[in-house]
């Protein structure tokens, strides 16, 4: 009876929209003296906004008694504040969503993760209902309306049915860009190419390179080129320039055929085989591995099973990087709210069918965990607003997305994000060995971003609990894509935190004693990682006789929708 009601709910509720809700609703009955306290401030704040409402109903001058938060951008128009009615609009829909929002956090009985997905879950829906994402409630789109004499709603109206067609809300414009064409233009050659991926060398722009080269470990949850999107922001360019030597994973977009893929291949037939590639092609005995996101997990496990794998003084690996990186995935963020045996079980039997998981279904989780900002803000300026949708490079490559075979990915979710096995040591076995974190004996520079809700920095400074090498560990500002996306810029744009993190470090204390500076972190990994890529030697081209170009970069995995 057990397993046939779950599997009822699994199918009626497959990520758990409705049991937290009901879950805290049932809690709070239960707990009728403090339900009673939160509905006397509640009336309290109420009485303070009905009073509020008379004043400004009789043209007196009142100051709003709920603001919105500094981060929410949906009311900043004037016309939000000065014009009465507008404003009682706003004030009304920010005192039951706040009130809401605060009780479901403080929910007795239930545990924190609970709490956590009941607010989620409840916030979406506020979300939906906010009255800026309708043509009558939304003041700014009717002037818009009276001012171009219906022309914006026309266009918006066309903007809708572009979005329907392409069964997605467009954050920006895909006819303004081409791969290898304005995105991932850095010349070089695709100098390896196997089942998973292919191996990309780039061109030198300087005569002399560092004796030792870096491979870039990518994450195969969106394609390479967010470190190769322009010039001017291009990571790659930067290393280049710097006097390293660049190796780079372009990952296959799986299809049906793929669908046994496991993360030990992305270990062997990924990592190991552009380590190999580079070694060999450079004849250096070791190279400097950087990963990031899923990359970087796949670049921690990698050299916990190098550990094992090879003898202490034969690891490939002289060092390695992280960018916003999860090895401890106990807080993983907001995803969290999809992460139970449910909605594991009920994604394994999707992919099942399929043999992969859409790109689509997990971009559009993404973009769930920030539906002000990736959503709605869209629908608001494209369907009400009639604005075409603006260039933006670092959009364009959010919407490139890609597939994820299934036994590769039903593996990471259930045993990193659910069971969080990584960093029990002995826990995992991968690829023939089993692997422990803590036998890692290579410098660690670590770096996370300060506003990224894929991988929080608080989450992503645990890293340094797990590992015993030497460890230097960065905080950028920005979120996941920009802080790392961060090449330097005069005057700075951003500010960084950096310094030596130890294992009994907790991630504020960490950031209170250091101190922020202005600019981009690459230069502080540069300073660290230069004096450790060996001498000058003369440049390397993209491809040799041992090597043959099979193509210029950025290479043909990178097209394949």
């Amino acid at each position: 009876m057990l397993v046939f009601n779950d599997g009822i709910v699994a199918q009626a509720d497959p990520f758990g929209l409705s049991a937290p809700i009901l879950h805290a609703q049932l809690a709070w009955l239960m707990h009728p003296q403090e339900l009673a306290e939160h509905l006397s401030a509640l009336t309290t704040d109420l009485w303070h906004l009905q009073l509020h409402s008379f004043r400004r109903a009789c043209g007196l001058p009142s100051p709003d008694p709920i603001r919105p938060h500094a981060d929410d951008p949906r009311f900043t128009d004037p016309v939000w504040t000065e014009a009465p009615t507008w404003d009682l609009v706003k004030e009304w829909y920010l005192a039951l969503t706040h009130h809401m929002q605060d009780m479901l956090y403080v929910t007795p009985g239930l545990s924190g993760k609970e709490r956590r997905r009941a607010a989620f879950w409840w916030r979406k829906w506020l979300n939906a209902v906010a009255p800026t994402n309708y043509l009558l409630t939304n003041p700014i789109a009717l002037r818009r309306l009276a001012e171009t004499r219906g022309e914006s709603l026309w266009q918006g109206l066309q903007n809708m049915l572009e979005d329907l067609g392409a069964g997605n809300v467009r954050m920006t414009d895909p006819d303004h860009f081409k791969v290898g064409g304005n995105l991932a233009t850095t010349p070089g050659a695709v100098v390896f190419r196997n089942h998973l991926l292919e191996v990309i060398h780039y061109a030198p722009t300087l005569s002399q390179v560092h004796a030792e080269p870096v491979v870039i470990i990518t994450p195969w949850i969106n394609k390479f080129y967010v470190l190769d999107l322009t010039p001017k922001k291009s990571m790659v360019r930067f290393l280049l320039d710097q006097g390293l030597d660049v190796f780079i994973t372009s990952w296959k977009n799986p299809d049906e055929s793929m669908r046994g893929t496991r993360f030990d291949d992305y270990i062997c037939d990924g990592v190991d085989a552009i380590v190999r590639v580079a070694r060999d092609f450079t004849a250096a005995e070791r190279v400097h591995a950087a990963g990031y996101c899923i990359g970087g997990t796949a670049l921690a496990i990698y050299m916990a099973w190098a550990a094992r794998h090879y003898a202490e003084d034969a690891i490939p690996v002289r060092d390695w990087t992280l960018f916003t990186t999860l090895v401890d995935f106990h807080k993983p963020g907001d995803i969290e709210v999809f992460i139970d045996e449910g909605s594991i079980a009920h994604l394994s039997a999707q992919m099942a069918r399929k043999g992969y998981l859409d790109g689509r279904d997990m971009a559009a989780s993404f973009r769930l965990l920030r539906s002000n900002s990736l959503v709605w803000h869209y629908v608001v300026h494209g369907w009400l607003y009639g604005e075409s949708p603006a260039p933006f490079d670092v959009l364009f490559w959010n919407m490139d997305t890609t597939r994820m075979p299934q036994a590769m990915h039903s593996w990471y979710l259930r045993e990193l994000y659910l069971h969080n096995r990584l960093i029990e040591p002995g826990a995992l076995n991968v690829a023939g060995e089993t692997i422990d974190l803590h036998a890692i004996r290579q410098p660690l520079y670590a770096v996370a971003a300060e506003d990224d809700h894929i991988a929080p920095w608080q989450q992503t400074f645990r890293t340094v609990h797990h590992i015993a090498a030497e460890k230097r560990f960065v905080l950028s500002s920005s979120g996941h894509i920009l802080g790392i996306v961060n090449p330097p810029a005069r005057p700075p744009k951003r500010r960084y935190w950096a310094d030596t993190a130890h294992r009994a470090d907790k991630p504020l204390q960490w950031r209170d004693r250091t101190e922020a500076q202005a600019g981009s972190w690459w230069e502080d990994w540069m300073q660290w990682l230069k004096p450790r890529a060996g001498e000058l030697v003369d440049a390397r081209p993209a491809s040799n006789e041992r090597y043959p170009s099979l193509g210029d970069a950025p290479g043909s995995y990178v097209l394949e929708a």
